[in-house]
């Protein structure tokens, strides 16, 4: 329902206010020539907030609580209310799983009940989309019916909430990969083949390496396999990440590493260099195509 407006062709300056004097505390986080701000406030700092006047006003907002293993989804809660600092209240009491609340609301309080209802709906979908975060609201929000005019100015309002989200460091709304039949007819999708069944596919993201849904790992590792990534893949095949299918042991999800070697030492089941074990339909390793990029950028 609707197409968000395309941000990239555009500079934008954010201004953070760190209203505690410590990057750990609040957030005051706007945007350049928009009428939206966002709060990010920590769990414990809630109780801080009864004096601001703007914040028991109407709102969207984001309850994140951490992913309890490595191979779990971080967790999220999309909310709105009228009084969004009574709701907050009400959440510290409620609910455990969060940790961090990032609020949106209007500074010329052009917000209504039908705008913020709207609003809660279509971002969780668009989480729903990206499948970042385990979503805990228990029920599938209603959307309201606002006029077209409505409609538009509220699409913009998520734009600029998708851009601040994730500046404030909650990819919720930023899918793993874009899609699957797109990548690989590209020169960005990696691969790796080697021993004991090990057959990778995936690419380079901007907080790690995605492996691709249909990659098999090793069925088994070296003796001299490290601990750390041992256990990782202990932990994929616990969650269902990955199963076995036909004595193959394969990722049934794309799955997010911290590093193009965590994937590969995963997938081929003993220590491994990412950036040499990775490479592309032509066999250039991930270390040569990074070099070749930054040598490109220099002679430009």
């Amino acid at each position: 329902m609707g197409a968000v407006m395309n941000q990239s062709k555009f500079s934008k300056t954010i201004k953070l206010f760190l209203m505690d004097a410590d990057p750990e505390g609040r957030i005051v986080c706007e945007l350049s020539n928009w009428t939206g701000k966002a709060y990010k406030i920590p769990r414990g700092k809630i109780k801080d907030c009864s004096d601001r006047a703007e914040l028991k006003s109407t709102a969207v907002y984001f309850l994140f609580g951490k992913a309890e293993s490595s191979t779990a989804k971080a967790k999220a809660y999309i909310g709105e209310a009228e009084n969004v600092y009574a709701r907050l209240v009400q959440h510290v009491a409620e609910k455990e799983f969060w940790n961090e609340a990032v609020v949106f609301i209007s500074k010329d309080e052009n917000l209504n009940k039908a705008h913020i209802k709207y609003l809660e709906s279509r971002l969780h979908d668009m989480a729903i989309q990206a499948n970042r975060y385990d979503l805990l609201n228990g029920n599938t929000p209603t959307r309201s019916s606002i006029s077209e005019a409505d409609q538009a100015e509220m699409e913009e309002f998520i734009a600029y909430i998708r851009m601040l989200i994730n500046t404030l460091g909650f990819k919720v709304f930023e899918p793993l990969i874009k899609d699957t039949l797109e990548l690989s007819q590209t020169e960005e999708v990696l691969y790796i083949k080697a021993a004991r069944g090990a057959s990778g596919r995936g690419k380079r993201v901007p907080d790690g390496f995605v492996v691709f849904k249909g990659s098999e790992i090793a069925v088994d590792t070296v003796p001299s396999f490290p601990k750390g990534f041992n256990t990782l893949r202990d932990e994929l095949l616990d969650s269902d990440t990955v199963q076995e299918f036909e004595k193959k042991l394969v990722f049934v999800s794309d799955y997010l590493f911290s590093s193009p070697s965590a994937a590969a030492a995963v997938i081929m089941g003993r220590s491994a260099n990412g950036l040499i074990e990775w490479k592309d339909q032509a066999g250039r390793d991930l270390k040569s195509i990074e070099t070749n990029e930054i040598l490109k950028q220099i002679e430009f």
